[in-house]
This record gives C-alpha cells, structure tokens and sequence, in this order.
C-alpha cells in the first residue's frame, strides 16, 4: 500500500485545482488560485514544491514550462485525513464520531433515508 502524503489546510486548495483539471502548468494553478484566495504567485508556487517533495505532485518539462499532475487520488487522501481524523479526535472509534455528527447537525429527509439505506446495505 503506497503512502499517501500529509497535505496541508493550503495546499488542498492546489490539489482540488489539479483533481479536477490536470495537468496544468503553474502559472495556470496560480491565475485559478488568486481568483479565489489573497495569495501571491510566490506563495503558491512554494505549495506546489512542497507538493513535488513530499510526492503528491509530479511535474514533466515542456519547453521552458512544468506540467504539474497529480500521483495521488481525491479519495486516497479523503480516506486517510479520515482515517487521521478518527484517530485523533476520537482514538480510532468510529461510533462515538457518527454519533456525536447525528446529535448535532441538522439533517433532511432525504439525508436520514440515504443513512438508513447505507446502513441497511452493511448488515447485508
């Protein structure tokens, strides 16, 4: 099983660019990024090398430019910051967190019919 890098609150944000559009060279994640947050180009292109170093980023040269793809998958690193999550906040125990979300978020009709139906569908 391949390790799956811890990704920082920011560079999220460029790994949800790369997840939905890739590859793209920096300066496009820089002009989609200062659309929707006060970075600089700098900062940004700092997130995209810690990206490449810590190998959730790869890049191939163009030309003078990089092509930045990305080596891992949305639902990879969703299931291990879960995983992390769980672990820290409540020691790994899965019920205690479904439990704690049910009591204290607001849900639809149609969100407590698609838990049931979840649920049905594991004790099968």
């Amino acid at each position: 099983m391949k390790e799956i890098p811890k990704i920082s609150e920011a560079e999220w944000e460029v790994m949800k660019i790369l997840w939905t559009r890739e590859p793209l060279s920096s300066s496009e994640i820089v002009t989609m990024l200062e659309g929707t947050t006060s970075w600089k180009a700098k900062t940004i292109k700092t997130l995209i090398s810690r990206l490449v170093q810590k190998k959730a980023l790869s890049f191939k040269e163009e030309g003078r430019s990089y092509s930045y793809y990305t080596l891992v998958t949305q639902e990879e690193c969703l299931k291990a910051e879960s995983q992390t999550f769980l672990k820290r906040i409540y020691g790994g125990a899965l019920k205690p967190m479904l439990v704690h979300f049910l009591q204290e978020e607001k849900l639809s009709l149609k969100d407590i019919e698609e838990l049931k139906s979840i649920l049905e569908n594991k004790t099968k």
